[in-house]
């Protein structure tokens, strides 16, 4: 007997309750694809953080079969700093085929592969993406669509950092009046601007670190550890360059406080 028709017999036979049974099944729903990756198909029933298929190191046929056993239990896969020789194969398998939608973010280097019927419901959750300059648009971008595929309304305001601190205050107002629940905030070099919207605000700010600069914070260490030394209460701030990583924690706080 499988383990999930063991669960579902405990629970016929009153051995276990309801609630009882949803953690198991929770706990115990893992698919292999082969040999080659343990898939945590029922991430976001637990957590309500999808999985992501991270591409960047992994061959595209792999990546293909992977998204085939997404799609055959959740009706979408996100597919997460893609390569060209990626992106091909997945339009070559997909692209033609009408039951399929493919939604390309080019700049975050991310791909949702969906059944056209299929949309992300939203949770009521909203989220507020600022970033310090252009070169710290890519990783915003993968925070927004994150997010958006865990059901967040996201606002996104690009290039306001503090060496034009003026620049900030309307952005920032105008996501305020939208009652954003949490703010994401990008930056490189020294990473101030989290800290200093973290200054403005009352509600959770998510700072993550760029990997730009150079010399002795280079690839985002003095970022990173400007963040981590704010003095100013309510930053969090997650690894270098981790887009994913924000709008995750950001979706999972928003929608919590929506509900």
């Amino acid at each position: 007997m499988s383990e999930i028709k063991n669960i579902l017999t405990k629970l016929i036979e009153k051995k276990i309750s309801i609630d009882e049974a949803e953690k198991l099944l929770q706990a115990n729903l893992i698919e292999e694809v082969g040999d080659l990756a343990k898939l945590d198909i029922f991430r976001k029933t637990r957590t309500g953080t999808p999985e992501v298929i991270f591409a960047q190191n992994k061959e595209p046929q792999i990546v293909i079969d992977i998204i085939n056993a997404f799609l055959g239990k959740n009706k979408y896969a996100i597919v997460s700093r893609y390569k060209e020789e990626h992106y091909k194969l997945i339009n070559k398998t997909f692209g033609s085929n009408e039951e399929y939608v493919i939604e390309v973010n080019g700049l975050g280097k991310i791909i949702i592969v969906r059944e056209r019927v299929y949309s992300f419901p939203s949770k009521g959750g909203i989220i507020g993406i600022i970033t310090a300059g252009s070169s710290d648009i890519p990783v915003a971008a993968e925070a927004k669509v994150i997010a958006e595929a865990m059901g967040c309304k996201v606002f996104t305001s690009y290039d306001v950092g503090i060496a034009g601190i003026h620049r900030i205050f309307s952005p920032l107002s105008d996501m305020i009046k939208q009652g954003v629940h949490v703010f994401i905030v990008c930056a490189g070099m020294e990473g101030t601007l989290p800290g200093v919207v973290a200054a403005l605000v009352d509600v959770p700010v998510i700072g993550v670190p760029i990997s730009s600069g150079y010399g002795m914070g280079e690839k985002g260490k003095g970022a990173l550890i400007t963040m981590l030394q704010s003095c100013s209460p309510g930053l969090l701030v997650v690894n270098i360059d981790n887009g994913f990583g924000a709008g995750a924690s950001a979706a999972i706080i928003a929608n919590k406080i929506a509900e």
